[in-house]
């Protein structure tokens, strides 16, 4: 009706606004306007009158971005932050962390873990995550709650594990976990998470991937994370882990493979050619002495390139400001370039690239009208952000995670001046605390 008065939901005025679409600058005093759940415009304010609305949210001193996306993480491992540092992967995992979560893992810890990793990832601007651990319907359960978005997926291992006493089910447990959550809400995308190609035998992949296209979902996997796990493939298959998953058909593009350390030239290319989707953990990597990923090279391929934490028991943190900061610094110093990878390209990995990798780039990632409203604010009010030349060098080289002040995700705010609206963080960690003062190491 002509002359009717619209009616907003949310209002975010003034600040600076990096929309991460591509090709367009950041935007001063800019003006978003959230309608239900979707952006419904983006201009600059100049001071015109604000739109009737439900909520406005004051960006002053701040900068507008969409809400970054973990492409790789374990979230129930916040179990585990600190527990068995300083050691090599293989040692770290099947002597510590496998025997941990044989002996602490169940449906209660999970959930209650689960909620921690959120509170922890919604607060330092994680609106979108891609997890894969065990008993993952406690994972959807707790994502839910918080307000997340997420690609949950439920692990898959050929021994023994959390939940799956019998690995012979262990397929049949993540077949029906898709079908149980496939419908259940547009925030939430199940998937299959198989372990690597070493844990998992080749049956085990075939059949993954075969129902992962069935119910065409995203299926995960680790990828040449170690050396030592290369010269095992190659001792098993006479070829590269990349090749051997090719000749499985498992090169395709709804593939996500995490970490993705030791590709030579022609894995990448391969990589580039099937269209794989990389999830980089740089700080993981570095941690666990794992090794440097070609980040650089896979995105001159064209490779779609994600940032991940993975679990806090490798990290020990979900932090993506922090990973960020790594990612930019340490392709630069790998490559001895120190132009290689700039600060946009990385905070681009962090969003819009994180959205490519779940298949989620037409909903999610940038800030633009018709998408849906992940959106966070940063707070720029303090010594270390001031002063401020250069707004996505100030977030990528300055910020951390504790500059995040405000978050909304599928147009509900979540998180407002550092308080949660919807989670009870005190209690969340005070339940934790005391669960892990029974856990020993």
């Amino acid at each position: 009706m002509v002359g009717r008065k619209k009616n907003y939901n949310i209002v975010i005025e003034g600040g600076t606004l990096l929309s991460m679409v591509d090709g367009e600058e950041p935007v001063d005093d800019a003006r978003v306007v959230i309608s239900g759940d979707r952006i419904k415009e983006v201009s600059v304010s100049h001071n015109n009158p604000i739109p009737e609305t439900n909520e406005i949210i004051y960006a002053t001193d701040a900068i507008i971005l969409p809400g970054l996306i973990n492409t790789h993480c374990h979230s129930p491992m916040v179990l585990f932050r600190g527990m068995a540092d300083d050691l090599p992967l293989k040692t770290w995992l099947y002597e510590h962390i496998f025997p941990a979560e044989t002996k602490y893992i169940n449906p209660d810890t999970v959930y209650l873990a689960s909620l921690l990793a959120c509170v922890e990832m919604i607060a330092s601007g994680t609106t979108t995550c891609i997890d894969g651990y065990f008993f993952a319907d406690e994972i959807v359960k707790a994502l839910h709650k918080s307000g997340m978005r997420a690609l949950v997926a439920q692990g898959v291992i050929d021994f023994p594990a959390p939940g799956v006493p019998d690995p012979k089910k262990n397929l049949d447990v993540a077949s029906a976990f898709l079908e149980r959550w496939m419908h259940f809400s547009d925030r939430i995308i199940p998937g299959i998470f198989c372990h690597s190609p070493l844990t998992c035998s080749e049956k085990t992949l075939l059949r993954a991937q075969e129902i992962s296209a069935q119910f065409d979902f995203p299926l995960q996997t680790h990828l040449s994370e170690t050396q030592e796990e290369v010269t095992e493939i190659k001792q098993k298959t006479s070829v590269r882990p990349a090749f051997y998953l090719d000749e499985l058909g498992l090169l395709k593009s709804n593939l996500i493979a995490a970490h993705a350390i030791y590709l030579n030239e022609e894995e990448i290319d391969l990589l580039a050619e099937r269209e794989v989707k990389i999830a980089h953990c740089p700080e993981s990597n570095m941690k666990l002495g794992s090794g440097i990923a070609p980040v650089a090279q896979t995105l001159e391929k064209g490779i779609t390139v994600g940032i991940g934490t993975d679990g806090c028991a490798s990290n020990n943190n979900l932090d993506l400001f922090a990973e960020m900061d790594t990612t930019a610094k340490l392709a630069k110093v790998a490559n001895l370039d120190p132009i290689i990878i700039d600060a946009r390209a990385v905070l681009a990995m962090a969003t819009i690239g994180g959205a490519k990798v779940i298949g989620l780039e037409n909903r999610i990632g940038t800030i633009e009208p018709g998408k849906k409203a992940d959106i966070i604010i940063v707070d720029t009010h303090s010594p270390h952000m001031t002063p401020m030349y250069n707004p996505y060098s100030q977030l990528v080289y300055s910020a951390t995670g504790g500059d995040v002040r405000d978050v909304i995700i599928n147009g509900n705010i979540v998180y407002r001046d550092r308080r949660f609206t919807n989670l009870d963080s005190a209690e969340i960690m005070d339940k934790v605390t005391r669960l892990c003062q029974r856990i020993t190491v």
